[in-house]
């Protein structure tokens, strides 16, 4: 049988022995060997003799046509060599015992694809050489052992090729070569490290897909320890565009965790890579990384599962706030998580302030993922943990800050609050900031009311701490301090009746330095949601149980308040926010508005008190004298406050004051609550003020003055005598010539008033001389440019006619010629003619 097998494979080489010889000679031109070779592979291939040979045929014709082949591999011709490499792949394909060509196959294939310069410059060539060399792996298997430094020489150059689809082919090669090869290719397995790190980071997608995958099995069937030089380019991958890479990533990562022979070494590193893609952005790699998790966790658990049997029979429930929407994981990827933490987080720590955004962002997924395997294990590595947050939740990066405070809520929900409220309080008490204030919010988030019961009151008093609610004008700060408070009123809800003067405190220092009306708005729904959870109607509750203590702790400062001053603001707030409440503790609002509004105290920081105080004034019967107690501090309001700050002193911001003090009496007369024997008391002091204020510079000063004169001569009626009437009229003439016309209206309509108060007492022979120069005043304005003025004047004159109607006729006869119009004299004539009439 062997004779006529090998009779056969000679009489095949003799038919082709004048080919052969052809590509011996090398005289002969490029077509000969080219057609040489057409035919020797149409004989090896294709239908004819060769066709349905036996197996000792086709092995021996291996052995014949391999030498002239692996020549033509060198040919010059690129369609020599081509056919060359097809015609060796049939002929390796076709041989029982294709292991036998390697002695002969292997380096030749080094000589063109293994050497430092480029042997093949074609680059399909490069291609078809290496599709040969993964043929040979996949048909020799592991008898290409002895032959590893040729096969790991060709590698590193082709894996590092320029051609895309060799670098692909390589890594397909070295994979296949590495798993037929685990014996012996462990030992050169580094060597092929660098290569394929090198081309990692290639533009082509699908090769980097091949060489992540070629990695995977050249690790796990080499060298372990080379897990170390790829771990952080694997990491990068895991930020590649394309999912197909990330996904690579994923399977290498997860294989090694179920499979390296030395895997319990690297957990620690690898379990980091595998949870980040349980948050990959394409649910496939999600489901494929988590389902990958499940697999090493079961199987660590199975592995050691005499080191967990206490924890198997006694499982540790669940948290009373574990997140609603997730399940809780095994018990082996717990306890893996766990064993592994403290070489994970620091880690994680530097990542997750790296200056890549794209690696902050991944870093505080993973930490999210790890605490959850933690749980309450996390608590021994608060410091790192806390610090670490501290610096993440003030990134610019916004999912960066809301992983952030997701891991602080899971920190609130896992760890006893006795350990992570001491660290955050003691930091916020040390320096706060807003960092340390979005951590404690967190926490109390992830809490409950039971564990949280205990620490209500160090929480509210170190809200409440100056150090802590008035370190910071900042929007983002009081912000976080709003939400701290809010975030206590939603988790403990009626158990902050334990806290609500801290609370009340905190809320009040906010209102008073916020800047922002929105913030402002958000402080009164916060002060409804305090009321509501305490069952109370409304805030102003709060306020009626708590406003002597609020005002006791503003107050204690009140010799030290200047404009800067948190205190006075905090005052103010709680004066205005405190409504009819207000009117219950006038003994204690009083002595601090008389010591702040002394005229020795900061000018500015009066004209916001005085402003705050007209405000309340005009609203009297909803605030100061709600309970109809005002009365009593009347005279205290003007003689020790308003009066003092009349007084005339240079300077714009002293005009100001007077303008704000003014503006309180007025708002005072305004409504209405100083009675007759009132103003007759306080009508010495006051009068020479207000009169004095009808020559100041600030029209609303004028305006004001004008008005509360007016207010003043309608309140005290005809109680006046005729010496403080004849004091006030001149000064208000003087303000018929005012430069603003509303002035003008004002001071007409006192006069108006000034009428009103003339009693039977004047003496109208002994006062000629005052009411002469009154009409003569009165009917030269009557002829004014604006008839609005006119028309004022005619009506306050027909009201004062009656002192002296044949004075009045006297003064109208000897101006009516001057006026460019009689009309408003005949109507004064013709008025007073009625009025002599009436009393015939």
């Amino acid at each position: 049988m062997a004779e006529a097998e090998e009779q056969q494979a000679a009489a095949v080489c003799q038919a082709l022995g004048r080919h052969l010889s052809c590509l011996a000679s090398e005289s002969e031109s490029k077509s000969s060997r080219r057609r040489a070779l057409e035919c020797i592979r149409a004989e090896v291939v294709g239908p004819g003799p060769g066709s349905g040979r036996p197996g000792g045929v086709r092995q021996r014709l291996l052995t014949a046509l391999l030498p002239p082949l692996l020549r033509g591999l060198s040919d010059p011709a690129e369609r020599c060599r081509e056919l060359a490499a097809l015609t060796l792949a049939e002929l390796l394909r076709a041989a029982p015992r294709p292991h036998e060509a390697l002695p002969l196959l292997v380096p030749a294939a080094v000589q063109r694809l293994g050497l430092a310069e480029l042997s093949e410059p074609a680059e399909e060539l490069r291609l078809a050489l290496l599709e040969l060399l993964v043929l040979t792996v996949e048909l020799c298997g592991n008898k290409l052992a002895p032959y590893l430094d040729d096969m790991v020489r060709i590698l590193q150059r082709t894996i590092v090729d320029p051609f895309p689809e060799v670098k692909k082919k390589s890594c397909e090669c070295a994979a296949k070569y590495a798993k037929w090869t685990p014996e012996t290719f462990h030992m050169q397995s580094e060597s092929l490290i660098k290569p394929l790190m090198q081309t990692i980071t290639h533009q082509h997608s699908k090769v980097r897909v091949a060489v992540i995958k070629a990695t995977g099995t050249v690790i796990q069937c080499g060298n372990g320890k080379s897990v170390d030089d790829v771990l952080s380019h694997l990491a990068q991958r895991l930020f590649d565009d394309a999912p197909s890479v990330r996904q690579a990533v994923t399977e290498v990562v997860g294989s090694w965790l179920l499979e390296l022979r030395d895997r319990y070494s690297y957990f620690y590193k690898l379990i980091p890579l595998l949870l980040s893609s349980c948050n990959d952005e394409v649910s496939q790699i999600r489901e494929l990384a988590s389902d990958y998790w499940r697999r090493v966790g079961f199987q660590w658990q199975q592995e050691n599962e005499e080191d967990l049997k206490d924890k198997l029979d006694w499982s540790v429930p669940l948290s009373v706030c574990y997140p609603a929407d997730v399940k809780r994981p095994g018990l082996g990827c717990r306890e893996l998580v766990f064993r592994n933490l403290s070489k994970v987080l620091p880690a994680v720590s530097r990542d997750i302030t790296d200056w890549v955004p794209a690696t902050r962002v991944k870093a505080s997924q993973l930490l999210i993922v790890l605490l959850l395997h933690a749980e309450d294990h996390i608590t021994q590595h608060m410091e790192l943990l806390l610090s670490t947050l501290y610096r993440s939740c003030s990134d610019e990066e916004t999912p960066v800050v809301q992983n952030s405070v997701k891991a602080a809520e899971l920190i609130g929900t896992f760890v006893n609050p006795e350990v992570s409220l001491k660290l955050i309080l003691t930091a916020l008490g040390k320096c706060a900031c807003t960092a340390h204030l979005m951590m404690l919010c967190a926490v109390i988030k992830g809490s409950s009311e039971q564990v949280l019961h205990p620490h209500l009151i160090r929480i509210g008093t170190t809200l409440a701490l100056p150090d802590t609610c008035q370190v910071s004008e900042k929007v983002e700060y009081l912000e976080q301090l709003l939400l701290c408070v809010e975030m206590l009123i939603t988790v403990c809800g009626k158990q902050c009746s334990e806290i609500n003067l801290p609370l009340l405190k905190v809320l009040v220092t906010i209102a008073a330095i916020a800047s922002d009306q929105e913030l402002k708005n958000k402080v009164e729904k916060t002060l409804a949601s305090l009321a509501a959870a305490q069952n109370v109607d409304n805030f102003l509750d709060l306020y009626r149980q708590h406003i002597s203590q609020l005002i006791g702790w503003v107050a204690d400062t009140q010799h030290q308040w200047i404009n800067y001053t948190v205190q006075h603001l905090q005052f103010e707030t709680i004066i205005t926010q405190s409504g009819p409440v207000l009117g219950e503790s006038l003994h204690e609002v009083f002595p601090v508005l008389k010591t702040c509004l002394q005229p020795s105290r900061d000018p500015e920081m009066r004209l916001k008190l005085f402003t705050v105080l007209s405000k309340l004034l005009l609203n009297a019967d909803g605030t100061l004298n709600s309970r109809g107690r005002f009365s009593s501090y009347l005279e205290t309001l003007v003689r020790d406050i308003l009066v003092p700050n009349l007084l005339w002193h240079a300077g714009r911001t002293a005009a100001a004051i007077r303008t704000t003090a003014i503006s309180c009496l007025w708002a005072l007369l305004h409504s209405k609550m100083i009675t007759l024997e009132q103003a007759l008391g306080v009508y010495e002091d006051l009068m020479p003020k207000v009169i004095a204020a009808l020559d100041e510079d600030s029209k609303m000063t004028r305006l004001l003055a004008c008005r509360a004169l007016g207010a003043i001569l309608k309140v005290c009626g005809n109680q006046l005598d005729p010496d403080k009437l004849n004091k006030l009229y001149p000064e208000l003439l003087k303000r018929l010539d005012d430069g603003l016309d509303e002035v003008r209206i004002v001071a007409i309509k006192a006069l108006g008033v000034w009428f009103q108060c003339v009693g039977n007492d004047y003496d109208q022979i002994l006062f000629k001389s005052h009411i002469e120069f009154l009409y003569r005043g009165l009917l030269l304005h009557l002829d004014d440019p604006e008839s609005d003025i006119q028309n004022l004047i005619l009506d306050v004159v027909k009201v004062g006619s009656f002192m002296s109607p044949p004075l009045l006729t006297q003064e109208i006869e000897a101006v009516k010629h001057k006026h460019r119009s009689p009309y408003y004299c005949e109507q004064l004539l013709q008025h007073i003619q009625a009025l002599s009439g009436l009393a015939s």
